[in-house]
């Protein structure tokens, strides 16, 4: 396999201290996959569109072509399974407009998050929680319902990690404090992420997920 991890770091030195983090939530990503998980996305402000821009590489190819497997093109169709690509089970939770809002107006906004990762969540998937701070409340809440649920909880932060740090499994903690320095490089981090997912799903023709 290609060491993705290893052009990450060339294209940004200051990376170098997050590498065995960065190896630690992408074998926990991986083994949820493998299992059959899916993996729940939050942030607020740039991190809620970080949140959508990870799950949306994951949905759909980003590098590699993701080929129907063949033993499914016959249920499929043709021309289905020509237009259609392998996907890795992603949900960006601040793309809930409705519900969010609507927990926001009629209970409590800080705990919108905490709501769908109840909802949507199983032991065999995984909540990633991104804050710059990581001290965003809403992100922190959905982390412990996600420990309660026995799923496993990964983040990506600031250079402490703050209050979300410890309620991981595994956290990045990016060499930044200023929040758009932090943001800066927590999208080098999700791409290589999604691309290190995409060569070990997808990189041979019958793919290893079901």
């Amino acid at each position: 396999m290609l060491d993705l991890f290893g052009n990450c770091i060339r294209r940004y030195a200051c990376l170098s201290i997050c590498r065995p983090a960065m190896e630690a939530v992408y074998d926990i990503l991986r083994i949820s996959f493998e299992q059959g998980g899916k993996l729940l996305i939050c942030g607020n402000g740039g991190s809620a569109s970080d949140s959508g821009h990870m799950a949306a590489e994951l949905l759909k190819s980003f590098l590699l072509p993701r080929p129907i497997p063949t033993r499914e093109c016959a249920r499929l169709g043709e021309d289905l399974s020509s237009k259609l690509q392998g996907a890795l089970p992603a949900i960006s939770l601040p793309d809930f407009v409705a519900i969010n809002t609507a927990y926001a107006n009629d209970c409590d906004p800080h705990y919108h998050f905490a709501q769908l990762t109840w909802a949507f969540g199983n032991p065999q998937d995984i909540l990633f929680g991104i804050s710059t701070s990581g001290n965003a409340k809403n992100v922190c809440l959905a982390a412990q319902v996600a420990r309660a649920k026995g799923m496993k909880v990964v983040g990506l932060s600031g250079k402490t990690g703050g209050t979300l740090k410890p309620l991981c499994d595994a956290c990045i903690c990016v060499p930044e404090e200023e929040t758009y320095k932090i943001q800066e490089l927590h999208l080098p981090i999700y791409h290589t992420l999604c691309a290190m997912l995409e060569q070990y799903f997808f990189s041979q023709k019958e793919s290893p997920h079901p």
